[in-house]
């Protein structure tokens, strides 16, 4: 999930600050995910997913979908 999640992101035009805003998950917490030093819990990838505006699937997917 963290080359998807920094994927994502980075699509959206959005800083860590940014979306650690959006989904009130920290900044911190984000970083490591995107890092692969976390797994984050089912509530933190909702809220994440929730704030990039995918669904689940998509975010933990491990192929990442070419728009």
């Amino acid at each position: 999930m963290n080359g998807r999640l920094r994927d994502l992101r980075e699509r959206r035009a959005l800083s860590l600050n940014d979306l650690a805003m959006l989904s009130k998950v920290g900044r911190v917490t984000i970083s490591r995910i995107e890092n692969g030093k976390q797994r984050p819990r089912p509530r933190t990838i909702r809220a994440l997913a929730e704030a990039l505006q995918v669904d689940v699937e998509e975010l933990t997917s491990q192929q990442s979908r070419l728009l």
